[in-house]
């Protein structure tokens, strides 16, 4: 029997990775679990080497790496395409974590039941990344009758534009404590490496020791 990776049986994973896995030696089960591990929990590469080792596989880490990076994007496209239909009620914000000792805007959102909608990972936070975030969220699971974020100017922006643009009218709430009510709603589990790690090897970064800090802004007041 065939493991389960990130809740999804490896049958429907054969095909969306029979290109990028032509050229790998290694079985696609121990390539999907040095991914899965690397990218669900705050383990190093070197970290993964020694496991699979431990378990009679050798593999460099540097191998490791390329695996995440051919094969990331590919599982996200996958997920995607078979993600659960979310509720109309959404909760919008952003957080800062390090990418490679660099800060990043982590933008993201939840339903009311604490279903991940989408996330996107930026290099500004401003009216143009939170606009971006909100269109590609609206793509894939279209408009939400309402969003509830925190006091962000960029967030406001970004929403009132849209619904001018779009002539749409989509319920704008403000909570000063949204990311508090956020935290709660997805399980405490805001601090998991997983989403960001994703979105950072989809994008080729190498997303060595990531870091959450929710007291540091490294650009300061928004811009919109």
């Amino acid at each position: 029997m065939l493991p389960v990776v990130l809740g999804y049986r490896l049958e429907s994973m054969i095909a969306a990775l029979s290109k990028v896995i032509k050229r790998m030696h290694y079985p696609l089960g121990v390539m999907l679990t040095c991914v899965r591990w690397y990218v669900a929990y705050p383990l190093s590469l070197r970290h993964l080497e020694e496991m699979m080792a431990e378990r009679g596989v050798f593999v460099d880490h540097a191998t490791v790496h390329r695996w995440a990076i051919k094969i990331v994007p590919v599982l996200a496209t996958v997920f995607r395409r078979r993600k659960r239909p979310v509720g109309k009620s959404w909760r919008m914000d952003e957080t800062y974590i390090k990418v490679h000792g660099q800060w990043k805007y982590l933008y993201r959102a939840v339903d009311r039941e604490g279903e991940t909608i989408d996330f996107l990972l930026r290099a500004k936070r401003d009216c143009a990344a939170a606009r971006r975030f909100l269109e590609q969220a609206i793509a894939l699971h279209g408009e939400p009758e309402k969003i509830t974020i925190d006091k962000s100017g960029a967030n406001t922006a970004a929403i009132e534009s849209y619904n001018a643009d779009h002539r749409t009218d989509i319920e704008l709430r403000r909570c000063k404590y949204q990311q508090y009510r956020r935290a709660r709603s997805s399980g405490g589990q805001t601090n998991r490496p997983a989403t960001a790690r994703i979105q950072g090897l989809s994008l080729c970064t190498h997303p060595h020791n990531w870091h959450r800090n929710d007291a540091h802004d490294p650009q300061g007041a928004a811009r919109w």
